[in-house]
């Protein structure tokens, strides 16, 4: 069966690229400027506790301008967290589509069309952050540190020495050609692997399926090195004095999590529109149980990070910690109710793991929870403590969201909803187990 798109999604969709576009635009004609800073009550009440009596005019102004930094940076930052929370969906689908290849999976035969569409997000979202890489690298922002050029000079008072270091890996030619590789590689696996499912729609052997099983097997050697890479140049070089080992794993778990969620809702939704008949509880179920699974996977690699660098106490990695439970204490702990103790509550009954209203809610909080462990990932290094969750983080969801709904339920009315020549269809199509339907 072909899927159409409805009328009230797209104008949906659209309504919300629009509203997301204008609070975008709002956020950034609204950054205050120096004088603002200067004169606003809360800057210099802060001043006044961090600074004596005999400290020059020139300190209170410097604080000022970083503040006023912070301050350029929010529109970016939440825009950069909206721009990399959507992205990553989209990976994280492609890779759960690779490993389902790679294993020869025969009960997801039946979501490859929802996977496939999700997946078509990805080089709008790739091209769209390079971009905006692109933009950090010709200093249209603040947002790494490690691209000011007086960090690296010796004679400049702003010298810094573990930053100079690390120089040669990160400077921003090497930072964007890094990029570059990882989304060429992404979208060309993207690419193929659509090219071979379809085709093998109407082959009469199973050559395509092959190709996409070696194809797949190879894809996710170069995914699991690129991931590690990625979240080490576009979350982790964010605060360039701090490092954790487990950080691209750390990321993968966020990533793989909210992207089965996805898929389980996508799913549900068009399930409730009379598609995907060959979708039975089965499958919503697995989905489901993803979503737990993951969810407790990620909550032990947080776990994992929090508990080694705040036992072991040493400055350098523990004041990454200290930073968040300050100034952003509500996200940071709250986050973990979101993504581990809501999942856990609900999804750990069999019987609600089936219930689609309750995976779709559940699903909801996860993408919520996810959304702000990224938010808190970003916005202490950039803002500092001065964040909000205002217009501008609203507007660059919405704005996103609505170009990923776009975008999916646009690809789904490309080809049928159904591989129907995989050799596993009608494995998937007979997928039961226990007395789950």
């Amino acid at each position: 069966m072909m899927y159409q798109l409805p009328n009230t999604l797209r104008n949906f969709a659209f309504a919300l690229i629009l509203i997301g576009a204008i609070g975008v635009i709002y956020g950034f004609l609204t950054v205050p400027t120096l004088e603002d800073v200067k004169s606003s009550h809360e800057v210099t009440t802060e001043v006044a506790h961090q600074t004596t009596d005999n400290m020059s005019a020139s300190a209170t102004d410097e604080h000022s301008l970083h503040v006023l930094h912070q301050l350029q940076n929010r529109p970016w930052a939440a825009l950069y967290v909206a721009i990399f929370f959507f992205m990553m969906i989209a990976l994280g689908v492609l890779a759960f589509y690779a490993i389902q290849h790679a294993a020869q999976a025969g009960w997801s035969v039946v979501l490859f069309r929802v996977m496939e569409a999700i997946t078509a997000y990805l080089p709008f979202g790739t091209l769209l952050l390079f971009v905006f890489l692109v933009f950090s690298g010709l200093d249209f922002n603040h947002l790494f540190v490690w691209m000011n050029p007086e960090l690296l000079n010796p004679e400049s008072a702003k010298y810094d020495e573990l930053i100079a270091n690390k120089s040669g890996y990160l400077n921003v030619p090497f930072f964007l050609i890094r990029a570059a590789i990882y989304m060429i590689g992404w979208n060309a696996y993207r690419y193929f692997s659509r090219k071979y499912t379809i085709a093998q729609d109407t082959a009469t052997d199973d050559k395509n399926y092959f190709k996409l099983f070696k194809l797949s097997a190879a894809f996710l050697v170069f995914f699991i090195v690129t991931e590690s890479m990625m979240s080490w140049d576009w979350i982790m070089s964010l605060d360039p004095h701090w490092f954790s080992t487990l950080f691209g794993w750390y990321i993968f778990s966020s990533m793989i999590v909210s992207s089965v969620t996805t898929i389980a809702i996508v799913t549900i939704y068009l399930k409730s529109k009379g598609y995907l008949e060959n979708v039975n509880n089965s499958h919503i179920h697995d989905l489901a149980k993803y979503m737990f699974g993951f969810s407790v996977f990620w909550a032990y690699l947080w776990f994992s990070q929090f508990m080694l660098i705040w036992y072991a106490n040493i400055p350098e990695e523990v004041t990454y910690f200290i930073t968040r439970m300050n100034d952003y204490k509500i996200p940071f702990l709250g986050m973990v109710v979101l993504n581990l103790v809501f999942p856990l509550i609900v999804l750990m009954n069999s019987d609600y793991k089936k219930v689609y209203g309750i995976v779709i809610v559940t699903g909801i909080v996860i993408l919520i929870g996810h959304y702000i462990d990224i938010f808190v990932m970003i916005m202490p290094a950039t803002v500092g403590d001065q964040w909000i969750i205002g217009i501008p983080e609203i507007s660059s969801v919405l704005l996103l969201l609505g170009c990923f709904i776009y975008i999916i339920f646009n690809a789904l009315t490309k080809a049928p909803l159904l591989a129907k020549r995989s050799p596993f269809v009608k494995e998937s199509e007979n997928f039961h187990y226990y007395n789950i339907d």
